[in-house]
Formats: C-alpha cells, structure tokens, sequence
C-alpha cells in the first residue's frame, strides 16, 4: 500500500512539475506509465499498432492538459480515462471507416489472408491448445459491446478496483459491477467450449 502512496505522490510532484513548465516531467510519468497504458490499450482495441498510436495521443493529452489536472486526483485513474475515452472515439472512428484486417478470416476458407499468403498450407501443429484458447478468449473480449469491454479489461486483465475502473469509466461502481456480471455470462456461454 506505501508504495501505491509513495508513487501517487510523485506523479501528483510530476504533474506540478510539468504545469510549471518543466517539461521533463512527462518523461518521469511516461516512465512508470507508458506500459500499462499501452497494454490497457492493446486490449482495448486489439491492434499493436493502433494501440501504440493511441497510448502516444495519451500522454500527448496529458502534457496539454497538464494545467488542469487536480491534485487532488488520482493521476493513473485521470490518464486511464483519458485512455479510455481515446479508445473509445477510435471505436466510433473505426465503425465509420472499417478496413479488412490480414488477420480477418475468409468465411469459405477459415483462414486468415495472413496465414493464406504466408503459407498455403499450414501444419495443423503449429498452433497449440494455450494459444488457441488465448485467441478465443481475446476474441470474446473483442467481440463484447464496448461498455462491458472496458470493465473486463480494466477490472480482470489491468487487475484495477471497481472504484477505480468507475471512476475511470465514469460510472458507478453498480454499473460497472453490473458490466462485469453481464460481461462474464457473455463471455461463460462463448467459451463454453473451452472451459
């Protein structure tokens, strides 16, 4: 618990630091901060790339509005929202311009464009039960409505409280817990057969 304390304090000291003018302090935060978020984010949105895009836009957003932030915030539940609320205009942006992704399977063959050009064909050894499960599991999680999305995620995978992901989601923590219910039930009855 001290050192959640003690790490509290020094990103509240950075933030003082970076809406004083001292822009290295952002360094200091992307330090403790960029790797959670980018994993947060990976799992959000489900592409590297897009995620590394987004994560960058986060502390973008955070050195902008550095003079804003109150002190009396939780800087990680303040930057996870921030991240959050990006991930959600990407989602808005993405139903408006979608594109076909080489991991996107062919309804006739089942197999991705990737793996078609990459070899045609595959041994069926090449994949093993942990990652199949893994795919499945993060292919459920993709597929949930965004609102449950966001609470498995922050909740199961970033290991984050339910106070802490309702304030991140701007919700109640009810709600969240209610997400999270109905989110596990979802995902139960999809991965039923690898339970």
């Amino acid at each position: 618990m001290s050192i959640n304390i003690e790490a509290d304090a020094q990103d509240r000291a950075d933030m003082e630091r970076l809406a004083a003018g001292n822009d290295p302090a952002l360094n200091d935060l992307m330090a403790r901060h960029a790797t959670p978020v980018f994993h947060f984010l990976c799992r959000m949105v489900g592409n590297e790339e897009d995620a590394s895009d987004l994560a960058q836009e986060t502390f973008v957003r955070v050195f902008k509005s550095a003079k804003s932030f109150r002190a009396e915030q939780k800087f990680s539940t303040w930057l996870f929202t921030i991240a959050a609320n990006l991930a959600r205009n990407h989602f808005r942006w993405r139903s408006r311009h979608p594109n076909v992704s080489i991991d996107a399977e062919n309804p006739e063959t089942e197999q991705s464009i990737g793996s078609t050009l990459a070899s045609k064909s595959p041994s069926p050894n090449e994949a093993t039960l942990a990652n199949e499960r893994a795919e499945a599991v993060r292919v459920a999680v993709k597929n949930l409505p965004e609102d449950l999305r966001e609470a498995i995620v922050l909740c199961e995978w970033e290991d984050r409280s339910i106070a802490a992901a309702a304030a991140i989601l701007e919700a109640t923590p009810k709600a969240v817990e209610s997400r999270l219910y109905r989110a596990r039930q979802i995902l139960r009855e999809r991965l039923k057969g690898w339970l």
